[in-house]
């Protein structure tokens, strides 16, 4: 759900917007009638977890060899 409040008749206090965009509300700001800032709500974050790309990434044996392209440059 998206609300619009205009900047300079709005009275309510910005912690009382910022609880409204945690349950899922955008808020456009306007002035003039005229769109200036959004107020969303930032997503939770996943927690990390170590080791979860074990085996998706593999490293050649050779990887750490000079590129035949620099062969020259290196001569």
């Amino acid at each position: 759900m998206t609300i619009t409040i205009d900047l300079e008749h709005e009275k309510r206090p910005l912690g009382e917007l910022v609880e409204q965009t945690l349950g899922g509300t955008e808020i456009v700001i306007t002035r003039n009638d005229r769109p200036v800032a959004k107020l969303v709500a930032i997503p939770p974050r996943m927690p990390r977890r170590f080791g979860s790309a074990r085996g998706l990434i593999e490293i050649a044996e050779d990887f750490d060899e000079p590129l035949q392209d620099f062969q020259e440059l290196t001569s």
